[in-house]
Formats: C-alpha cells, sequence, structure tokens
C-alpha cells in the first residue's frame, strides 16, 4: 500500500460527452478556476485540455494553454500543470481503404505539432508546464473505424522534446505492450528518472478496469517509477482505493467521470474531495504540491 498520495485532477478531456455536465468547464477562465478548486481540495496535479470558447470543441491553440497557465500562476496556486499532448493522433478509417482514409473526423498530425503549445510555452519561458502525456500507443477507439495512432517513431520524439524542454513527461498507458514500450525508451535514455506512468484502465478496447491486469502491469513496473492509475465512470471512486492498495497514486476528474453518485453531476473539487476522503480514510497522507514537485526532482 502506498502510504502518501499524490492525486492528480483531470479537469475536462476533449470528449464532448464531458459538456452534457453543467460543470464543464469550456473557456481559458473557467478551466484555470475548476483547476484551482481542485488544487484547493487537495490535488497536488491538474492535468489540463482546452476547448475553443464559443464551440466547446476541443482546441490545440498555444493561446488558450496560454490562458489557463497564466491565470493558474497569477492565482498564487502552486499546483504542478500537466499539459495533454495526445491531440492530433486520431485517423478515421474509410470505407475504401486508402481512397477516402483520412476520412471526416480525423486531426492526425506530427508529433512536434502535438507538443507545439509545450514547445511555445517553453521557449516563451513565462508559462511552461511542470508535466506533459505521452499516449504511449495506438489503440481503437470506438466500435467504428477511429483509432489513436502513436508509434514508436512518434514515442521516441517526443520523448526527445521533454528531455530537451526539462518538461517531464507522463506516459500514458492504455494497453500492456504500451508499458513495454516506456521501458524501452528508458533503455534507449530518453527518460530523466524517475518515470512517471499513468494507467488508463477501463477504456474500451484498452486494459480493462479489474485487480488482475493491474496487477499484471504493477509486477512489470520499471522500478523506480512513479506511478497512477485511473478507471472511468462508476469505477472512478473504487479505483482509487485500488490504485493505493497496490502501491500508487490517484487520478480523478470529469475527463474520467461526471459523477459524484448516481445521477448526481459533479465537479472537479468535489471528486477531488471525495477522493481524498477515501485515500485518508484508509490510513494514507496527500501529498502538497511542494512535497510532489520534490518526489518528480522538479525543484
Amino acid at each position: 500500500m502506498n502510504t502518501d498520495v499524490m492525486i492528480t485532477c483531470a479537469i475536462t478531456g476533449d470528449d464532448s460527452k464531458v459538456t452534457r455536465s453543467p460543470h464543464c468547464a469550456v473557456t481559458p477562465a473557467e478551466i484555470a478556476a475548476a483547476a484551482i478548486a481542485a488544487a484547493e481540495a487537495g490535488a497536488a496535479i491538474v492535468h489540463i485540455h482546452v476547448r475553443d470558447p464559443d464551440s466547446g470543441v476541443f482546441s490545440m491553440e498555444t493561446r488558450h494553454y496560454r490562458a489557463v497557465v497564466k491565470a493558474i500562476r497569477d492565482s498564487g496556486s502552486d499546483v504542478l500543470v500537466n499539459l495533454t499532448c495526445g491531440m492530433g493522433g486520431y485517423i478515421v478509417i474509410g470505407e475504401h481503404g486508402l481512397e477516402d482514409t483520412p476520412a471526416p473526423g480525423s486531426d492526425f498530425c506530427t508529433q512536434r505539432e502535438r507538443m507545439r503549445h509545450v514547445i511555445d510555452l517553453c521557449h516563451e519561458g513565462l508559462y511552461r508546464p511542470d508535466i506533459c502525456t505521452l499516449d504511449s500507443g495506438s489503440l481503437n477507439f470506438g466500435d467504428a473505424n477511429r483509432a489513436y495512432i502513436s508509434t514508436p517513431g512518434y514515442l521516441r520524439e517526443g520523448a526527445a522534446i521533454c528531455k530537451e524542454l526539462g518538461v517531464k513527461p507522463e506516459f500514458e498507458i492504455f494497453d500492456t505492450g504500451n508499458l513495454s514500450f516506456v521501458k524501452q525508451l528508458i533503455r534507449e535514455g530518453l527518460v530523466v528518472a524517475p518515470p512517471l506512468v499513468q494507467l488508463c484502465m477501463g477504456i474500451p478496447w484498452g486494459m480493462p478496469a479489474d485487480t488482475g491486469h493491474l496487477l499484471a502491469m504493477v509486477n512489470t513496473m520499471p522500478a523506480d517509477a512513479i506511478w497512477t492509475a485511473f478507471a472511468i465512470s462508476r469505477m472512478q471512486m473504487p479505483w482509487a482505493a485500488q490504485a493505493v492498495l497496490c502501491g500508487g497514486n490517484v487520478r480523478v476528474g470529469l475527463e474520467d467521470n461526471l459523477y459524484l453518485s448516481k445521477g448526481v453531476y459533479a465537479s472537479n473539487a468535489q471528486l477531488v474531495a471525495k477522493a481524498r476522503g477515501i485515500v485518508e480514510a484508509m490510513g494514507a497522507r496527500i501529498l502538497s504540491p511542494a512535497e510532489v514537485r520534490e518526489r518528480l526532482g522538479l525543484g
């Protein structure tokens, strides 16, 4: 069991279903306010996607990320900021092979374009993130013809960019082979210790949210890895306890689950508070942002 636990809050995600919630943050100001409230409730890390303020659709625009990070920093919160680099990986396959592929709904782009906002903010120097995510493998999404593509070559480039910028990569693991490749990146010297790993469970056609799969991943985790596990929807809170029991950390938030209880929409801060209550009832302690920075080697 892990007795010193860091909580991550994933504020909004990119899925259109999140906008059903009255607590879904859309504008940069709303996203930053939700992140600050989550930090006040006990989150040491906030995981950020941004949306177009007018349409509510996910965005990759640096200006929206800049506005969110600026508002968080200007608030005086010391919460660690984790920016997604997962956008730009979707390909929708046409019904006639290459003739109509990529089909509408594709956003596929280069690894550098997926990380453009992180690169821009680091080069500007004012509102650099502490962490950014690398989706560590390819996966089918949905029951039709959409797939998320993250190849070994793209991941090597992404890890190298993180190392060059001095931003901690969080390796998001959706299936068992993803972790094997992260270990390969470590062997190749592309990852600064300690590696930060996020086990993403219960997503259709990825790793099921069951104890057997979790233990298989934990038992093959790099020895010095700091890891978190989450599960989606109604398994979010049970997985907070499950992750801690197995030696890991906790992630909650509207990206993964909209509800505090059946039929009751939650805010991000409420989800963090509920997870914190579970963790503390288990006898574990919640780490502050300063303690997490030290644990991750971020100074």
